[in-house]
């Protein structure tokens, strides 16, 4: 999602904007109380807001004026930043995969082994979606989402999901199991999302590579296979 301001006002105000809200677009303007939401820009502020609104409140019952007002901006000046509510949408569903559709790119010019590698991916996914303020994976399930307005995410994410898969038929060769398997790395990363609905346990930030692993059979320790895969998550985070 790009940065670069956009403001959807051509001849006249969006609904419910006053004639104040749209003289006073400029970037120097005053809140209208001081900030209470997390990050260090405004465009920030409204995706943390809008973050939590979409996932308590649901994103059809959310209104922009509702989040600016959970800002604490004027819907106006959100404007700035995000032409309509499905952009701000389309960019926090970005920020669940852009740091793992990374990080798999680089995985693969690595040395380790794929199921090493497999196990840091998952790793690496699961911690960023459990770890999250909110739980933003819960809107993978917006029917909103199997629209065309969506199409360049479920593009990303299924290029995401392909390296899982490429991960995961590396592993299988060496081990002899059935390719069937390679499809279930992706799903059992996100099932972190329903144990964290849940308020499921921690563990499962380790459970969940573990159980990975073994899929695609692997049989020796764990404990070699998590050490091989944080040290690679540490050189790689250099």
């Amino acid at each position: 999602m790009s940065d670069l301001v956009r403001c959807p006002l051509r001849s006249g105000s969006r609904a419910g904007d006053t004639i104040e809200d749209v003289a006073n677009l400029g970037p120097g303007r005053p809140r209208l109380e001081q900030r209470r939401r997390r990050g260090t820009t405004p465009r920030a502020e409204i995706l943390d807001a809008a973050a939590e609104l979409f996932t308590t409140k649901g994103y059809a019952n959310t209104s922009t004026r509702a989040v600016a007002d959970a800002v604490g901006i004027r819907q106006a000046s959100l404007y700035h930043h995000f032409a309509a509510k499905d952009d701000i949408l389309d960019a926090l569903l970005a920020e669940t995969i852009a740091g793992p559709a990374e990080l798999a790119r680089r995985l693969h010019a690595e040395p380790e082994d794929a199921t090493t590698k497999l196990y840091a991916l998952a790793l690496f996914d699961v911690r960023q979606l459990r770890g999250a303020r909110w739980n933003l994976g819960a809107l993978y399930l917006l029917p909103e989402l199997r629209t065309e307005r969506f199409a360049a995410f479920r593009r990303r994410r299924d290029e995401l999901r392909g390296h899982y898969e490429q991960l995961a038929v590396e592993s299988l060769t060496a081990t002899g199991v059935s390719e069937d398997a390679c499809v279930l790395p992706f799903r059992l990363v996100e099932t972190v999302i329903a144990i964290r609905s849940d308020d499921g346990p921690a563990e499962a930030d380790r459970v969940i590579p573990d159980a990975i692993v073994r899929i695609v059979g692997h049989q020796g320790a764990m404990d070699a296979v998590r050490v091989a895969a944080d040290a690679l998550l540490d050189r790689l985070s250099d």
